[in-house]
């Protein structure tokens, strides 16, 4: 095994090709296919399904990518030690987060004082967050829960209340507070399953022995928003994910106390990578401050 080889292989499984990898690297496309093929003949594995100049990873090729993310990684943070100080971190800190209005103040925070790195922001539900850490694709999450396995770091966000969104033009505008026992009687707009929002309801509807059954189900806060916007329904949020949104208004749920807590997780395993020790600098020093 070369360190050639295991570089052409991350390439191609990160750029999803042989052509795009190729000219990431600056090798001809024959020179990188011939160092994959080397060492999957060295290994006698398969490594990439190749189907009509399309490329996917097998299984092993899944289990190899997910330990050459950490091997260049290692390398990308050896060489930020001794190439940069600790003021001047270069790179790119990923962030998949449930609603990253909780992790702003940081985020502006961190770029005024890592103006070289470049930040990108998914979204995604809770489930959908902790796939991405553990599949290092992504350095940090935001999360609406506090317990999400022994193999992450939480660092603490806060807690705001679920509230009630309705359209302010649609046929319940006029509502100011419900009961929680009164949701069944609306038309239920409810998040997929996956996300803790959704979890919340359901459990305090278990335990008050009430049915809620959602009218319809969609993928996203955003989705959810668009469709309350319009008039079809009663939607849920945590108040701090409400946003400014002019279409929409809050309704208290009078007896419902429920808090959604807000977590940044990360792996514990990669504390140590410049831009996670950054990020929590700066979640430090917006505290300080409040």
């Amino acid at each position: 095994m070369r360190y050639s080889q295991l570089r052409a292989f991350h390439a191609v499984a990160q750029h999803g090709g042989f052509s795009v990898a190729a000219n990431a690297l600056g090798q001809t496309q024959p020179a990188l296919s011939d160092q994959v093929r080397r060492l999957e003949q060295a290994h006698d594995v398969l490594l990439f399904h190749r189907d009509n100049r399309r490329v996917r990873l097998t299984r092993q090729g899944e289990e190899l990518f997910a330990l050459t993310k950490r091997f260049f990684e290692c390398e990308d943070g050896i060489a930020t030690y001794l190439q940069s100080s600790s003021a001047n971190i270069r790179g790119a800190l990923r962030i998949v987060a449930d609603a990253v209005q909780h992790l702003t103040p940081a985020l502006s925070h961190f770029r005024g004082t890592n103006p070289n790195v470049h930040v990108s922001v998914q979204t995604g539900n809770s489930r959908t967050v902790l796939d991405k850490l553990r599949r290092y694709d992504a350095e940090i999450g935001v999360v609406g829960q506090l317990d999400p396995g022994s193999d992450l770091e939480i660092v603490d966000l806060g807690e705001t209340p679920i509230v009630a969104v309705v359209s302010r033009d649609g046929p319940y505008a006029g509502l100011d507070k419900i009961d929680f026992a009164e949701i069944r009687h609306f038309p239920i707009i409810m998040r997929e399953v996956g996300s803790r929002t959704r979890a919340s309801l359901e459990a305090e509807a278990l335990k008050r022995n009430i049915r809620l059954k959602a009218t319809m189900d969609v993928e996203g806060r955003e989705a959810m928003r668009e469709v309350v916007a319009a008039g079809a329904g009663v939607g849920f949020v945590s108040q701090a994910e409400f946003g400014n949104d002019n279409r929409l208004r809050q309704v208290r749920i009078s007896d419902f106390d429920l808090t959604m807590p807000e977590a940044v997780v990360f792996m514990k395993s990669r504390r140590d990578v410049p831009v996670i020790r950054a990020i929590r600098r700066s979640i430090s020093a917006i505290r300080d401050v409040e």
